[in-house]
């Protein structure tokens, strides 16, 4: 097979990915009430703060909820074909449990997507994105509470019926393994002494599941043509040795990732994690008719996020080299680089991934995140030099090309922060994705002034070029 025969197919799904709270911005603007973001000043690796007195990046972010315009304009002029961002839920039930939605936030919206349509750009919109209203974790706990299926069922609801000519394309929920390693920013989860956390979690990610099958369910019913996914954080785990233990040790680390696409795109518990709670006394309730709930509403497609691999292994002194990178901690391979967080790059990785969701699965597939956090350096000419960027996303999208050869079913491919953003996992500026830089800091300080980088008018032409350009 020549490179000529390796193509990304027609009407592949090219464009960018973002948060609204790592962009939007107006935090107590019209109606919005507090999330769980807005008491987050230090990122979702640290316990959140209900005072709010440090410095939080996201109150202000980007302000794209003033900006949207001139930032669609530049995702046009890149030509992208679709744009993933995610509706904040307390932007349209403040606390949650109103009897009535927000309709101003609805307005918001509204807005956005007809900027994005009149630029030819098809929104992909994730329902909960790492921002649920903060009076759900007050009031109710979180998701080990019950009640959040219903009132997130309702959420959902209103947005395909508000939304069911502007938006075809639908994720349920970001990165949702995620409530295992940052329980308050994916489940809204604070523990007290004596907690059986483990179970917590475990509930809070059942409950996560009924809800997303229910929104499913909805949302084909309310808009036919819909195409409903759901969403991982996805990595590869190599075996550190070919040592037969450490071959499964990786299956094993696999599962706790594939376990959650597993029910929500198979429609039922695998074996292999029920005897994990056998065996580690997790409890959680399922009540009558959930199964049918699950099994009869499965999801369209697997969005994923991929930003590293991974290694482990049985030996405890091995296991102590470890490294980390979105919330998750692994051995470090000594044949990758990292970048300047130690997420280690691993672009080979990418395309196992994708090969390995397909086979397990036989779904579409969409990579809805994947990008370098890294520092960028105006220089005194005014541009900025990203050539490190390029080269990360073009290995990358180099493996996902071989990928589709392989026979991969691949919708399309957003990269992660294609404007600068506030960092989820930091709650910094330094740490820069996009191919648009923003002039802000740390210290929340700049003109927030849009400037493109070298990357811009590449990925331009790898979008005009169906991706050919990557062989340039």
């Amino acid at each position: 097979m020549n490179k000529l025969e390796k193509t990304f197919p027609k009407g592949f799904l090219w464009g960018g990915a973002v948060a609204g709270n790592q962009i939007e911005g107006a935090y107590n603007k019209d109606g919005k009430g507090l999330s769980t973001a807005d008491v987050s000043p230090h990122g979702i690796m640290h316990p959140f703060d209900e005072s709010m007195k440090d410095l939080n990046l996201y109150h202000d972010a980007i302000d794209f909820y003033h900006r949207y315009k001139e930032d669609i304009a530049l995702f046009a002029e890149m030509g992208f074909k679709c744009f993933r961002l995610s509706i904040s839920w307390p932007r349209i039930f403040p606390n949650g449990d109103d009897a009535k939605p927000n309709e101003a936030g609805l307005a918001f919206y509204d807005k956005v997507f007809d900027e994005l349509h009149k630029h030819g750009i098809e929104p992909v919109v994730t329902i909960s994105h790492y921002e649920m209203p903060l009076a759900l974790v007050k009031n109710y706990g979180g998701w080990r509470n019950r009640k959040l299926v219903d009132l997130y069922e309702t959420y959902a609801k209103t947005l395909f019926t508000r939304y069911k000519d502007k938006v075809k394309y639908w994720m349920t929920f970001n990165e949702i393994n995620v409530v295992l390693h940052a329980p308050f920013t994916g489940g809204g989860l604070v523990f007290e002494e004596g907690d059986d956390e483990k179970s917590i979690q475990y509930q809070a990610a059942h409950h996560q599941f009924v809800a997303s099958a229910l929104a499913v369910k909805a949302g084909h019913e309310i808009i036919p043509d819909a195409k409903i996914g759901c969403m991982i954080a996805a990595m590869t785990t190599y075996p550190y040795s070919s040592r037969p233990e450490d071959m499964f040790a990786a299956i094993d680390q696999d599962r706790k990732t594939l376990f959650f696409s597993d029910v929500q795109a198979r429609g039922y518990y695998p074996g292999y994690m029920k005897r994990y709670f056998r065996e580690n006394g997790i409890h959680i309730e399922i009540q009558d008719g959930d199964e049918d709930i699950l099994r009869n509403h499965t999801v369209d497609y697997i969005g994923f996020s991929y930003y590293m691999s991974f290694v482990t292994s049985t030996d405890p002194e091995i296991l102590g080299r470890v490294t980390g990178g979105n919330l998750f901690e692994g051995v470090k391979n000594p044949y990758l680089e990292a970048s300047d967080w130690g997420w280690q790059i691993d672009p080979k990785g990418l395309r196992t991934t994708l090969n390995q969701l397909y086979d397990r699965y036989q779904k579409p597939l969409f990579i809805v995140e994947n990008g370098l956090g890294a520092v960028d350096q105006v220089e005194e000419d005014g541009s900025i030099q990203d050539d490190y960027r390029i080269d990360y996303l073009r290995s990358h999208l180099l493996e996902a090309r071989e990928a589709i050869a392989d026979g991969v079913d691949l919708m399309g491919y957003t990269s992660w922060g294609p404007i600068d953003l506030v960092s989820a996992s930091t709650a910094e500026m330094k740490k820069r994705y996009g191919f648009i830089y923003v002039d802000r800091d740390n210290e929340g300080k700049g003109t927030l002034d849009r400037k493109k980088k070298k990357s811009f008018d590449w990925y331009k032409q790898v979008i005009a070029t169906n991706g050919d350009h990557l062989d340039a």
